[in-house]
């Protein structure tokens, strides 16, 4: 089992990609501890895996204390930060509400950084640690009506690199794991919104939005999961300062050679 006797502390368990990283992370032998906003589905979570679940805020750093400090009390440290908390609103630079950029940059960004900053002092009395951001590859590329989506998941990079160079040294890695499109609830969320519009099932929505990837299919929560263990284990000693994208190959796609041999209508 690669997390034998380490202690998780994962943001966003409730449901996605932080719920199905804690369960790939217990099955490896991790003492998991889930936050989220919302009490039952982090308690339902943490209830399945013999876990800990502490509802809050992330970006609350009261918050933030009350979980690493519940991981150390219960278990005697911290090993592993998998900051995957987030939430989106549609917007671009020109009209996007002030509630909505700050909410976005509060949750997906600032609350990252802190749930670390609470944790860093157990990692490194433990002599280092691991940590995972799950920003998205709209950290890395830009669609219309994205903006605060996007510059906090871009935000999540230069953290990590910021993290990686400063507590290298003292052992701690960080990371940054980049998702195309996952089957989660919140990218059903989005796929319903797209099946409305054009007519069709929430199934044929994510085979639209992923008809030019290269694998043609949405990844799933687990497969992410999978991605989190790898960065946070041994097996990713030497990694740190990195950003491992899991789209399917989406962002090797050329879309400008790619029309040129697309069907005519």
């Amino acid at each position: 089992m690669r997390l034998k006797g380490k202690v998780a502390l994962i943001s966003g368990g409730g449901s996605g990609i932080g719920a199905a990283t804690a369960r790939r992370f217990a099955r490896e032998g991790a003492k998991v501890v889930v936050t989220g906003r919302r009490p039952e589905p982090i308690a339902a979570v943490a209830a399945s895996v013999g876990g800990l679940s502490v509802a809050g805020d992330t970006s609350d750093p009261a918050h933030t204390a009350k979980a690493v400090d519940t991981a150390v009390t219960t278990f005697g440290r911290v090993d592993i930060v998998i900051a995957s908390a987030g939430l989106g609103f549609l917007g671009s630079a020109g009209d996007i509400h002030d509630d909505h950029w700050r909410a976005t940059i509060d949750a997906n960004l600032t609350g990252a950084m802190a749930l670390v900053r609470a944790a860093l002092p157990s990692m490194l009395n433990g002599g280092g640690g691991a940590i995972v951001f799950v920003s998205s590859v709209s950290g890395l590329v830009s669609a219309p009506s994205l903006v605060a989506y996007e510059t906090s998941k871009a935000g999540l990079i230069a953290l990590s690199r910021s993290i990686a160079v400063e507590y290298g040294p003292r052992g701690v890695r960080s990371n940054v794991l980049c998702p195309g499109w996952v089957i989660t609830p919140m990218g059903d969320e989005s796929m319903d919104g797209l099946a409305a519009a054009r007519g069709i099932t929430r199934e044929d929505a994510y085979g639209l939005v992923t008809s030019q990837v290269p694998l043609r299919r949405p990844a799933t929560a687990d497969e992410m999961g999978a991605c989190c263990l790898f960065l946070a284990s041994d097996d990713a000693s030497i990694v740190t300062g990195s950003v491992l994208v899991a789209d399917g190959g989406g962002l090797a796609v050329d879309l400008t050679g790619t029309a040129l041999h697309m069907p005519t209508i």
